[in-house]
């Protein structure tokens, strides 16, 4: 028969951490329904943190490297806010992210629709799943009509 074992607050939080990266308020989320003490887990974050296993920049990172390829940078703005990331980490990572906002919305709308629909009901559900994705309006306009030059060759919007 096995004997349960308890964890302590700092081996649980490196359990979450050894699965992906977790911001510090995620990990008191986590942690917080198994202690009584908030200045334990305080201390516990803390020594975390600073030896390097919490890291507000990785999260980021993590983030953008899943996220970027398929959402637009409202949606992972918002999703770093949920997280607990700095604000100012958090919109200069949204503002790196701008400068490809276009070929990614691009990308997005290729995989999933590959044409430019004919009629504005099938316009209008391109634009709702791009915006879904949180892709700005300007950008998904541009996508609809065909302004942006696919990679490899031109795009000409029928008139």
């Amino acid at each position: 028969m096995a004997i349960p074992v308890t964890l302590s607050l700092k081996g649980r939080a490196l359990r979450y951490l050894a699965v992906r990266e977790l911001s510090r308020a995620e990990i008191e989320r986590k942690l917080a329904p198994h202690t009584d003490d908030p200045g334990e887990l305080a201390r516990v974050l803390d020594e975390l943190q600073a030896k390097g296993f919490i890291s507000e920049q990785r999260v980021v990172e993590s983030v953008l490297h899943r996220r970027a390829a398929r959402q637009g940078a409202s949606r992972i703005r918002q999703e770093l806010l949920a997280k607990g990331i700095d604000p100012a980490l958090t919109q200069q990572a949204v503002a790196d992210l701008q400068a490809s906002e276009n070929a990614r919305a691009q990308a997005v709308w290729l995989k999933k629709f590959g044409e430019a629909a004919t009629d504005a009901p099938g316009r209008a559900r391109q634009a709702r799943f791009l915006a879904s994705r949180g892709f700005r309006m300007d950008v998904i306009v541009r996508v609809i009509r065909g302004d942006l030059e696919l990679e490899g060759g031109g795009f000409e919007p029928d008139d």
